[in-house]
C-alpha cells in the first residue's frame, strides 16, 4: 500500500535520512523505534506528506506524493492520512464531537453525516457520553481516544502516530494500545506508530528499529 524508497532528508548540511527504504501493508500495525535523533519524527513527517524529502520516493498505492502540488496534497493527505501526537491537539473551545467532525468537513462531507458517523466512532471507543464535553472536562486518555477518532473520521489509509502514549498514565497507556489493534480487527486501519515503549512495540506486526538516519533492522512478530 505504502512504499518509500531511498528517502533522505537534510536540513542544511545535516542529514538525518540517509537512503530509508520500507514498504507498509494494508492493515499492518508497524512500530518505529530508536534513539532521540535516529529520524523517526521525520520520517513519520515525510510519510503524513507534512515536509518534502530531499530525494527519494512515496507512494501511496502507486501514486508519488512527490508529483503532487500544495494544494492536491493538503486534499490528499485530509482524505488519506490520520494524525494522532503525543499531546491530543483537540481544540479547546470545541466539544469531542465537534473536534472530531472537522476534517470531514474540510472534506466537504454534511454536517448531518459526518455527525452521525462521529458518534459511531465515540461509540467504538466507549465515549458516547462525553460528546458534548470540551478537552478540560475530559481526562487524558479520554481526549487522546477522540483525537483517534478524528484521525478515523475520513476512513484514512493510514493512521501515523508519533508517541501517542507519551503523556498517558499506564492504564491509559494500555487502553490506547488495545484500541489500535482492535481497530485493526475490526477495520483493517494501517498504524505506523513512532514510540519508546518498548511493551507496545513489542505487540506490533513489525519493529522498524532506526539509528542515525538509517534502518539498523526489522523484527517481524511470530503469529
Amino acid at each position: 500500500m505504502i512504499r518509500i524508497e531511498n528517502l533522505t532528508k537534510k536540513f542544511g548540511e545535516l542529514e538525518v535520512l540517509k537512503g530509508v527504504s520500507l514498504t507498509v501493508n494494508k492493515g499492518e500495525v508497524i512500530s518505529i523505534v530508536g534513539p532521540s535523533g535516529a529520524g523517526k519524527t521525520t520520517l513519520l513527517q515525510l510519510i503524513g506528506t507534512l515536509d518534502k524529502p530531499t530525494s527519494g520516493k512515496i507512494l501511496f498505492n502507486g501514486e508519488d506524493t512527490g508529483r503532487m502540488s500544495s494544494n492536491k496534497l493538503a486534499t490528499f493527505r485530509n482524505r488519506h492520512i490520520g494524525f494522532v501526537f503525543q499531546f491530543h491537539q483537540l481544540l479547546p473551545e470545541f466539544t469531542a464531537l465537534e473536534n472530531i467532525i472537522i476534517p470531514a468537513l474540510i472534506a466537504g462531507r454534511k454536517r448531518k453525516e459526518a455527525e452521525a458517523e462521529a458518534m459511531e466512532l465515540l461509540g467504538l471507543m466507549n465515549l458516547t457520553e462525553r460528546a458534548g464535553h470540551k478537552p478540560s472536562e475530559m481526562s487524558g486518555g479520554e481526549n487522546q481516544r477522540v483525537a483517534v477518532a478524528r484521525a478515523l473520521i475520513n476512513h484514512p489509509d493510514v493512521i501515523l502516530a508519533d508517541e501517542p502514549s507519551g503523556s498517558l498514565d499506564s492504564h491509559n497507556k494500555e487502553e490506547l494500545h488495545r484500541l489500535f489493534f482492535d481497530l485493526r480487527d475490526k477495520l483493517g486501519q494501517t498504524f505506523i506508530i513512532v514510540t519508546h515503549d518498548d511493551r507496545l512495540a513489542s505487540y506490533t506486526d513489525r519493529t522498524i528499529r532506526m539509528v542515525d538516519g538509517m534502518i539498523e533492522s526489522e523484527d517481524v512478530k511470530i503469529s
